[in-house]
């Protein structure tokens, strides 16, 4: 189990609940509201709103809140101020970690990641502590059912992207994120079945982890997910499939 995609897989899982359902729209709410206000709302002339939009409706999101998110963004409508922070740091076993937030509030929000690295035995860094860990990239998730990789690739390649991964469930195509949105449409023309498609911050490099540093790591993932300020992270861990299932047996 590695990084940020395999990450997105256990929040998918975790989505099903009311609860985290709650999360995902206020998430989807903020980054409409942020993308509209730094870009307007015009989503031809905005990939950051069209890429936030794709998402809402991935999401299920009703069309109705998603135009009253644009609307706070734009002015039309009164709204919160958000400010778009990322804070960098290395977690259990020096794993590094990119958490990219929205706050209306970054004293406070730094403060409560600060504390949620520390009680996990992770260490809060400076700005640029390990962002050069990690290149942009668009990730696009397929359905891997009935599909070979080459049926996948040639599409994927054709359009652009550069690399694609085999998990067993899905496929993971990677992109420049110039070509992320050309490669979707691919692949969705293509009869493929898109499961997500989103951008990333994709580690150069892993760090493997086990026992107790494995476990702290996911306790800390879990945390700052289930943070309303927290819209992303990003990390380079690396989980053995079998010792993931056995820390989820407890």
């Amino acid at each position: 189990m590695s990084g940020h995609s395999k990450w997105s897989s256990i929040k998918h899982k975790k989505s099903r609940t009311d609860a985290q359902r709650g999360k995902i729209f206020t998430r989807l709410i903020k980054e409409l509201t942020v993308a509209a206000r730094t870009g307007g709302g015009d989503e031809s002339a905005n990939p950051r709103l069209r890429a936030a939009i794709a998402a809402a409706k991935a999401g299920n999101m009703p069309q109705a809140n998603i135009e009253k998110a644009i609307q706070r963004g734009t002015g039309e409508l009164p709204g919160v101020t958000y400010e778009d922070m990322t804070y960098e740091g290395y977690g259990p076993g020096g794993a590094a970690l990119m958490i990219r937030t929205l706050t209306d509030n970054k004293n406070r929000t730094v403060a409560e990641v600060r504390h949620l690295f520390g009680k996990y035995n992770g260490n809060l860094g400076e700005s640029g502590s390990v962002s050069w860990i990690f290149d942009k990239k668009g990730v696009i998730q397929v359905n891997a059912e009935g599909l070979t990789e080459d049926d996948v690739f040639l599409v994927a390649l054709e359009a652009g992207a550069d690399d694609i991964k085999n998990d067993g469930h899905v496929f993971e195509i990677f992109t420049p994120p110039e070509k992320l949105d050309e490669t979707k449409k691919a692949l969705e023309e293509a009869g493929f079945g898109v499961v997500m498609a989103e951008s990333t911050m994709h580690p150069q490099n892993f760090v493997t982890l086990e026992g107790k540093q494995a476990e702290q790591m996911l306790k800390l993932m879990d945390a700052l997910d289930e943070h309303d300020d927290v819209q992303d992270v990003f990390s380079n861990f690396d989980i053995d499939e079998r010792i993931m299932e056995e820390l989820e047996q407890g």
